[in-house]
């Protein structure tokens, strides 16, 4: 199994490489975030299609940018490479932190080997059990959008987005119905350092919707107060009931 291991402490970083080597994984070496992410976007890039299974250990206290920003970012971008964050914050808020943020799974400092070489083993198994071609364009009601091309399509109209807005229509889009809090929102698509009182999620969203539901007799995008945003899974009709709080 392919592993990346983003991990700053040299002692722990020699002990986890000779160790997962001597179990037959291919292991990598990421000293830092920014080296981690852009290893973690290669790594996913040469599997897409192959069946090859991957996972990155992730530690969270990496200097140039924090463990939470390279999980975050990752996310944001769809990247769904396995990440097993491997850290010393082993509090109940940080896990839930962690694993909210986009982490697979979650081993605190200290640790047993034998636990962690059962835990990469696990996430073998689920991404090779999930691992196929890359998902088709996500496609709601009449709203489909482009990936590759950065453009969503309502009614067969095409409509331009910034890469911001299409990192948090693709969110939307992944799970219709689904409630997003703006916080959520904020972390996968701005990163877990982005100011929680900002309104920015806000303003995008009314940017969204000034392209792909204003002009169109049928609003996807609602709101539920003090909850967050979502993609109607079920849109309605013309001339119906419009979403919860709509413009709120």
């Amino acid at each position: 199994m392919r592993l990346l291991l983003a991990e700053d402490d040299p002692r722990v970083a020699g002990f986890l490489q000779r160790g997962l080597r001597a179990e037959g994984h291919s292991v990598m070496l990421a000293t830092n975030g920014p080296d981690a992410l852009e290893a973690a976007r290669s790594l996913a890039a040469e599997l897409t299609g192959t069946g090859d299974a991957a996972a990155m250990i992730l530690d969270l206290n990496l200097p140039g940018l924090s463990g939470m920003d390279v999980l975050t970012t990752l996310r944001a971008e769809r990247n769904e490479l396995p990440v097993l964050v491997l850290t010393a914050r082993g509090g109940t808020e940080a896990r839930v932190a962690g694993l909210r943020g986009g982490a697979d799974d979650y081993l605190a400092k200290p640790f047993a080997f034998e636990e962690l070489l059962a835990r990469i083993e696990a996430l073998g198994r689920r991404a090779r059990s999930t691992r196929s071609a890359p998902p088709a364009n996500p496609r709601v009601a009449d709203l489909e959008l482009d990936r590759a091309r950065c453009i969503a399509r309502r009614a067969g109209q095409e409509v331009a987005l910034t890469a911001k807005e299409l990192a948090v229509l693709d969110l939307l889009m992944g799970a219709p119905g689904r409630v997003f809090s703006r916080e959520r929102i904020l972390a996968a698509v701005w990163g877990a350092s982005a100011d929680p009182l900002t309104n920015v999620v806000d303003v995008y969203i009314r940017r969204l919707r000034a392209k792909l539901d204003d002009p169109f007799s049928r609003p996807l995008i609602g709101t539920l107060r003090g909850l967050g945003y979502r993609i109607e899974a079920v849109p309605p009709e013309p001339g119906g009931t419009a979403p919860p709080n709509h413009r709120a």
